[in-house]
């Protein structure tokens, strides 16, 4: 096993608040402040999980550009005070960035007891996995 430090744990909390606040100022109809807390929180707490400098690496890969550039500027969209439009060029960038890691989480979601028995029914199975091998092509 691996040993979690105490700034990992700090980064899972921040993390955790970041997507709660995301969360309530979706829920309260795009509330600009929550959403501006949620996304700093959620960015601070990416950088204590995997360190700066990786963070860093993460977001600034040359494949990876265009991803950042939609994440980053939602985020300074919301900011500005158009949180609507902030939050779906913000989400897009999101998918961009974290494309490669939709097969792993649904790999993993399928051994979760309940929801690989939902993910199995013949609608469902068929659409993720069509989704699944998209991402794997590209």
């Amino acid at each position: 096993m691996f040993e979690v430090t105490d700034y990992q744990k700090i980064g899972v909390g921040l993390t955790g608040f970041g997507v709660f606040f995301l969360f309530l100022g979706v829920l309260f109809f795009f509330d600009k402040g929550l959403l501006a807390i949620g996304n700093i929180l959620f960015l601070g707490g990416l950088g204590f999980i995997i360190g700066l400098e990786r963070t860093f690496r993460f977001f600034f890969q040359s494949h990876k550009i265009k991803g950042s550039a939609f994440f980053f500027g939602g985020i300074l969209i919301v900011l500005v005070g158009w949180p609507l439009v902030g939050m779906i060029i913000e989400t897009y960038g999101f998918f961009l960035l974290f494309k490669g890691f939709f097969p792993v989480i649904i790999n993993f979601l399928r051994r979760v007891p309940v929801l690989g028995h939902i993910l199995s029914l013949p609608g469902i199975n068929s659409l993720v996995s069509r989704f699944e091998e998209s991402r794997i092509q590209v």
